[in-house]
């Protein structure tokens, strides 16, 4: 009993503190809001140097793929060689392009694959462009 009452002092104390402070405070008091630090940028040479590391080595870079086609889905038809790609251009709303349709200036859609559309500047031609979908995980 006495525990019981103890408790329900304390609460009805803490309420009263709580309220005290909330009321103290001006309406009108602003929170001052808090900048981001800085992101910390890491020199990876520096650093494997001073964990001795040799000196780096150039390293060969494979081509970035073309940023401004964007492959969202593929129809490939296995026995007749046709198919199409839905392919978005510059950001813009993605479209579906049949084989052998022009996807952009001087861009045709040649083939398509399981994971890949292949594009180039004439149905025959060589492909100049290859696009893959994302592997979904």
């Amino acid at each position: 009993m006495r525990t019981g009452t103890l408790i329900l002092w304390a609460s009805a104390g803490a309420c009263v503190v709580f309220w005290a402070l909330r009321l103290a405070t001006p309406a009108g008091a602003a929170m001052v809001p808090v900048a981001a630090p800085a992101p910390v940028s890491v020199d990876l040479q520096a650093m494997a140097q001073v964990l001795g590391a040799g000196p780096a080595l150039p390293v060969a870079q494979a081509p970035a793929a073309p940023s401004r086609y964007t492959l969202h889905g593929l129809l490939a038809g296995r026995d007749s060689g046709r198919g199409a790609a839905v392919i978005g251009v510059n950001g813009q709303p993605a479209r579906a392009y049949p084989v052998g349709a022009q996807v952009d200036e001087g861009l045709v859609l040649q083939s398509v694959g399981v994971q890949q559309a292949r594009l180039g500047p004439s149905q025959q031609g060589s492909a100049t462009v290859t696009l893959e979908l994302p592997i979904k995980k």
